[in-house]
């Protein structure tokens, strides 16, 4: 299709052998993180080998459903910019706990589609909130999601966390031999083939793997051609109190995190979320959810890996995501399918994560780099943030003699790292703050002592 000067990036539909490179692409960059969350709760559950299969397929297909939603947008339902949804790790162990003390998989579900109806009535609570989102805030917020994905892909590089051969010199080595193809084809490539990088660093990875014994094809042949995941598959939903109440403080986690995506990709694409806009994408977060409790699979969130994806590619068409979503449905119906992508090995991933998620971090930066920092409080408050929102990613345990609310809302170090962030700007750039603090003295509104360009808040 010919571009017009009218059509804004986001909205620009790309030739159709584009749209399948750059969709697989993105399959590839969250398919490790989509399956992981069935895989832990399955696993602490003990469920047979079937049943976890039957989850892994559920996810998949509501990944994609979910993923179409925020894409191409139905009614007040989607953000409409290039965002893929998936699990919540925020979830894995308030689940974990209700599935495994408290009503099993019916449990789960009925907390699930409660706390979905409560992520779409909140939306437009959400969505007011985004004054409280200055660059200073979002600068700090996307660097933080950026830094807390990095150890992901240092597990990935060293065989994946609780593997038997984790940080051989040979795992690290194949993710170093992928990173540097990624680069090398980002740097001396044609354009189109730059744009699919992570996607060829992948493909060169796995071609070079089989050989050396990295890739196991076995569950390949035992995967089932089809699949669907019928409603209610594991027994009608049950809803127990205490499990809604945990569910509730994971979706307000969740809410905090994707508010914080949709923001780094608004400032990738250049097209700034807006509180409507923020407020349908958070809908159709409770939406998916909703759709999760009902087709046996758990709560949907956006996914940061993805976004350092947009950045590094600069691809930003939603369409292409949204062709991402139609290649997840597929896995989903097709479980054979979905076994072949699952045979890619951690380290190939490792490799290509490394450079994703560093491109979060990175845009976080630029994002900083436009905040004023001179003769106001602006430093600390980026230096706290990041600093309480790494602290759970550094030394996880670190919480765990709280109670549960609390853990899962400090565990996560996006959230952490998000609430500091608006509380810290509120304290020290609010029109409130004290005389001299520099805050006062830009412009006298609030937030305005964040950032050098108030158009930006």
């Amino acid at each position: 299709m010919t571009t017009t000067a009218e059509v804004h990036p986001v909205d620009e539909i790309p030739p159709v052998r584009q749209l399948a490179a750059f969709g697989l692409q993105h399959v590839l960059a969250m398919y490790a993180g989509a399956v992981a969350v069935p895989l832990i709760v399955g696993g602490a559950m003990k469920l047979s080998p079937a049943d976890l299969a039957y989850l892994i397929t559920a996810d998949l297909l509501v990944c994609g459903i979910a993923t179409l939603i925020q894409c191409v947008g139905l009614w007040r339902f989607g953000v409409r910019l290039p965002i893929m949804q998936g699990c919540t790790f925020a979830a894995v162990s308030p689940m974990v706990l209700i599935g495994t003390t408290n009503g099993g998989l019916p449990a789960i579900y009925g907390a699930v589609i409660v706390a979905g109806l409560a992520i779409m009535l909140l939306a437009p609570v959400f969505g007011r909130l985004l004054r409280f989102f200055p660059p200073l805030v979002t600068g700090t917020v996307i660097l933080i999601i950026g830094v807390s994905l990095l150890p992901v892909a240092g597990d990935w590089a060293a065989g994946g966390a609780g593997a038997k051969d984790f940080g051989e010199p040979r795992n690290l080595a194949l993710a170093a031999f992928v990173l540097a193809v990624v680069l090398g084809v980002q740097r001396f490539a044609p354009a189109f083939l730059a744009r699919i990088a992570v996607l060829i660093g992948i493909a060169v990875g796995l071609a070079v793997a089989v050989p050396f014994g990295f890739t196991r094809f076995g569950g390949v042949a035992d995967a089932d051609w089809v699949g669907i995941s019928a409603p209610f598959h594991f027994g009608t939903p049950v809803f127990h109190v205490s499990a809604i109440v945990s569910m509730l403080v994971v979706a307000l986690v969740s809410m905090t995190e994707t508010t914080g995506d949709l923001i780094a990709v608004g400032e990738l694409t250049g097209r700034k979320v807006e509180p409507r806009s923020l407020a349908d994408g958070l809908r159709a977060d409770g939406l998916s959810t909703v759709l999760g409790g009902v087709f046996n699979t758990f709560p949907y969130t956006a996914y940061a890996q993805n976004v350092g994806l947009v950045g590094m590619t600069r691809v930003r068409s939603r369409w292409v995501v949204a062709a991402a979503g139609g290649i997840l449905v597929l896995l989903g119906l097709l479980p054979k399918l979905g076994a072949v992508v699952a045979a890619i090995p951690a380290p190939v991933l490792g490799g290509a994560g490394l450079v994703m998620f560093g491109t979060v971090a990175a845009s976080g930066l630029r994002t900083l780099a436009r905040v004023d920092f001179r003769g106001n409080d602006n430093l600390t408050v980026v230096a706290v943030s990041v600093a309480i929102g790494m602290l759970p990613v550094g030394v996880p345990t670190v919480y765990e003699r709280f109670p549960d609310w609390f853990q899962t809302v400090m565990n996560s170090g996006i959230s952490a790292g998000c609430l500091s962030a608006i509380v810290l700007n509120l304290l020290f750039n609010h029109r409130t703050a004290r005389a001299g603090s520099g805050a006062g003295d830009s412009a006298g509104e609030p937030d305005s002592g964040a950032a050098a360009e108030p158009a930006d808040l």
